[in-house]
C-alpha cells in the first residue's frame, strides 16, 4: 500500500488551525455546565483566551495572504472562509460575555439546543475544511447541505423561544437580557451559514 506523502499546502494548514481552535471553542461553549453564578467568570475569560488565539491565527493568513503570490485556492475565498470562522468564534465569546455582564447563570432549553445546533454546525465546517485540505472538493457539499440545515432549525428555534420569553417572562429587562442572549445565538449561527456558501463557492470554482 502506496502511503500519500504529499504535504498540505500552508494556506490549508494555517485554514484547519483556525477551524481546529473554532471546534474545540465550540465543544467547549456547548459542554460547560453554568449553574452557579461564579461559573460565568471562568466560562467568558476562556472564551477570551480561545477567541485571542483565532484573532492570532487570523492575522497570520492575512499576512501570509499578503506575501504569497500563488494559492491553492482564490486569496478571496480564503480571507473570506477565516474571517466568517472568526466571526462564529466572536459571536460565542460575545454570547459568553453576556452571560456573564448580565449575570445569566439560569441556563434554559433554548440556549442548550442552540449550543447543541451550533456545535454541530462547527463540527461540519471542521471536516470540510479538513477536506479541503486534502482536495476531496466533491465531498464538501454534503457537509454544507448539513451546516444549512442546522442554521434553519437555530432560525426556526430563536422564533420559539422569543415568543415563549414575551409570553412568560415578566421582568422586563430579562426580558431583554434574554431576547439578546437569543439574537447572539442566531447571528452566530447566520455566521456558520456564511462558511457554508463560501465553501460552496470553492468547490464550483474548483472541482
Amino acid at each position: 500500500m502506496k502511503l500519500n506523502t504529499r504535504k498540505k499546502d500552508k494556506l490549508f494548514l494555517m485554514l484547519l488551525d483556525i477551524s481546529a481552535n473554532l471546534k474545540e471553542s465550540g465543544q467547549y461553549f456547548l459542554d460547560f455546565k453554568i449553574t452557579e453564578e461564579k461559573h460565568l467568570d471562568e466560562f467568558q475569560k476562556k472564551m477570551k483566551e480561545y477567541e485571542h488565539k483565532g484573532d492570532i491565527f487570523v492575522d497570520e493568513i492575512i499576512k501570509d495572504l499578503n506575501n504569497t503570490f500563488i494559492t491553492p485556492i482564490e486569496r478571496e475565498d480564503a480571507m473570506e472562509l477565516a474571517l466568517h470562522m472568526d466571526e462564529i468564534l466572536d459571536g460565542l465569546e460575545e454570547c459568553a460575555a453576556h452571560f456573564y455582564m448580565y449575570n445569566i447563570y439560569e441556563i434554559d432549553d433554548y440556549m442548550v439546543e442552540f449550543s447543541d445546533l451550533l456545535n454541530k454546525c462547527i463540527i461540519e465546517i471542521n471536516s470540510s475544511v479538513d477536506l479541503l485540505s486534502q482536495k476531496k472538493l466533491t465531498q464538501i457539499r454534503q457537509h454544507s447541505v448539513k451546516i444549512k440545515e442546522y442554521e434553519e432549525k437555530c432560525d426556526i428555534l430563536e422564533r420559539r423561544a422569543i415568543k415563549e420569553l414575551f409570553v412568560k417572562e415578566k421582568d422586563i429587562v430579562r426580558l431583554i437580557q434574554y431576547k439578546d442572549i437569543y439574537r447572539f445565538l442566531e447571528d452566530t449561527a447566520d455566521e456558520c451559514q456564511k462558511v457554508g456558501k463560501v465553501l460552496e463557492t470553492v468547490v464550483m470554482k474548483n472541482a
